[in-house]
């Protein structure tokens, strides 16, 4: 067993020193790109500086005669990379293919400094994250990188899903994790075809009317992935680490999409993928605080005073544990304000009346 004061020392000769606190820039949406496709790699310059994370896709999508030609794109990518405020990605193959090795070799050697987090799929347990911490240290140090490379893990097994907590505690390198709803679902046996979303099937109805069960029944759809999410969002948090929503595979439904998102935000999570032009927006919209929500959090902010006690706002209870919700929203809301001039002026109007 480690010690826990080993813990924050690095793993290789000459590595970089561990971060003992994750940073957390705007992470609204991780928007994929695939490497091996030259028309999208001349079009990053144009889209980096729409999004908050960019990602160079080595993976799924990529067929594998490509995938020489991804790891390609991602070199050219990296080292032009000059988009400041937009972070640089990549989700390398699974560490059970034949490219995942030489995927972490490439990014490390021939990116560096450049790439601010690597996405690994399909983690199952810690020892995932064991070989691939210790690897990317041996990396770094040959590399002369001055600062550690962090690791995103994707949830989609459900030997990952049970794990979750060791895998979120696994090394100080552990940036987040995101929730792999297809994979997830097959690994299951999951009856569902769709990538993310509901299903028209999984539902609750309510009683019959005078016991006439072929009446008129009201039913609500469920959502399939709560409480994965929910789980995914508690390790995290508990490990200071970040919860991101996956795809959304149905591209021309973004009512849906925009719904999906916003559950994942009111459950914890700071971001979700983008798989397409069109859902960057979504994204960013949805995993920005409110205008509305920000100015009621700073009016019981202001309302509460030291913070202590409980006072009645417009006709409802408030006490120190709203303070602390409405201290999320509005350290989210100054984040992003920062970062974004239309948000700041949003946020700027955003005043208790």
């Amino acid at each position: 067993m480690r010690s826990a004061k080993d813990f924050f020392r690095p793993l290789a000769v000459g590595a970089p020193e561990p971060l003992r606190e994750i940073p957390f820039p705007p992470s609204r949406v991780i928007h994929f790109f695939p490497g091996s496709n030259p028309k999208m790699v001349a079009k990053v310059p144009t889209i980096a500086p729409t999004v908050d994370i960019l990602l160079c896709n080595l993976e799924d999508g990529v067929p594998a005669s490509d995938k020489e030609a991804a790891r390609a794109g991602l070199v050219e990518v990296g080292q032009g990379w000059t988009t400041s405020g937009t972070q640089l990605w990549t989700r390398t193959n699974s560490l059970d293919s034949p490219w995942g090795l030489d995927d972490l070799i490439t990014a490390v050697t021939e990116v560096g400094d450049k790439l601010d987090v690597i996405m690994i799929p399909k983690v199952e347990g810690a020892e995932d994250i064991h070989f691939v911490d210790q690897l990317l240290a041996q990396l770094e140090a040959k590399a002369g990188l001055r600062r550690p490379i962090l690791v995103h893990a994707i949830l989609e097994t459900a030997r990952g899903v049970a794990n979750v907590e060791e895998i979120c505690a696994a090394s100080p390198r552990m940036q987040g994790l995101s929730l792999g709803p297809a994979d997830l679902a097959a690994n299951r046996r999951m009856k569902t075809t769709r990538v993310g979303g509901g299903h028209p099937g999984y539902l609750v109805r309510e009683d019959p009317r005078d016991d006439d069960i072929h009446g008129p029944r009201t039913t609500h759809q469920q959502d399939l992935w709560h409480y994965t999410v929910a789980r995914m969002v508690d390790a995290c948090q508990a490990n200071g680490i970040l919860a991101f929503y996956g795809p959304f595979g149905d591209i021309k439904d973004t009512v849906a999409c925009e719904d999906q998102f916003r559950n994942a935000y009111l459950l914890g999570c700071v971001g979700a993928w983008s798989l397409h032009p069109v859902q960057i927006d979504i994204a960013k919209r949805v995993f920005s605080p409110d205008p509305a929500d920000v100015r009621h959090a700073r009016a019981v902010i202001a309302a509460m005073g030291d913070g202590t006690g409980a006072v009645m706002l417009e006709g409802k209870m408030e006490d120190d544990a709203s303070v602390k919700q409405c201290q999320v929203m509005i350290d989210l809301a100054e984040q992003l304000a920062a970062q974004d001039p239309d948000l700041a002026a949003l946020y700027a109007q955003a005043t208790d009346t």
